[in-house]
């Protein structure tokens, strides 16, 4: 069965004050922006966002951020963005930092069906304080819950009708274990190709994890910080 849609509005309408997003993408590269700007058009707020961090001003997810949409962000990494600290210090934002390997196994897990795991990452920091403690071997670690959000945002090179799909490069990144954290996973993506197109040993990750796909246009591959060298 085709999941294939024609309309972002379609798939996003889904989203409802309130809801919980895991975004795909590392920095600007791979990050779902057509679906971030239909959320923004659509104006859904409340939302609780997991992602390795929150766009930059004007870009990414910061165009929700600066819409006011965000309530909470869960993140590893939130230093591009001027809005945020903003919002952050002035109370409007709720932040919970998560260190970066343990993020991406907390979705991991959560794709998995795995409700939490122990890791020694955060031992003994403030990223321990309230969670349980165990010691295994004689050495001491934390519980870290699982991560299954109310949907997923995803950023895929390639789709075929039934959902498989092909990552780019370093936008590989968060967007595979991203696809299989959320209830709903919609994945937007640069090409679309034919049933069968698809060789299976390039798929990065299967079809039953996606619920929509849809093809869009005119991506802007914008760069973080741009670093040139100086003519001699």
């Amino acid at each position: 069965m085709s999941k294939v849609i024609s309309s972002l509005a379609e798939a996003v309408l889904k989203v409802r004050d309130g809801a919980s997003i895991v975004v795909g993408g590392f920095g600007l590269c791979g990050i779902p922006e057509k679906l971030i700007m239909q959320l923004k058009e659509q104006g859904t707020t409340d939302l609780t966002i997991y992602s390795n961090n929150c766009g930059v001003d004007e870009w990414g997810l910061g165009l929700l951020l600066e819409n006011k949409q965000i309530k909470k962000m869960v993140a590893s990494y939130v230093g591009e963005n001027k809005v945020f600290e903003q919002q952050f210090l002035s109370g409007e934002l709720e932040v919970e930092l998560c260190p970066q390997g343990t993020l991406a196994e907390r979705l991991r897990a959560g794709g998995a069906g795995i409700p939490a795991f122990y890791t020694a990452t955060g031992v003994g920091t403030e990223v321990a304080q309230g969670k349980e403690h165990k010691e295994f071997n004689g050495k001491k670690y934390i519980m870290e819950e699982g991560i299954v959000a109310d949907f997923a945002f995803v950023k895929a090179w390639k789709a075929d009708p039934f959902g498989n799909l092909v990552f780019r490069k370093t936008a590989r990144n968060f967007n595979p274990i991203v696809a299989t954290a959320g209830k709903i996973t919609i994945v937007e993506v640069e090409e679309l190709v034919g049933a069968g197109e698809l060789d299976p040993d390039e798929i990065h990750t299967a079809g039953v994890y996606v619920q929509h796909v849809y093809a869009g246009q005119n991506y802007e591959k914008r760069i973080e910080r741009l670093t040139t060298s100086k003519e001699a």
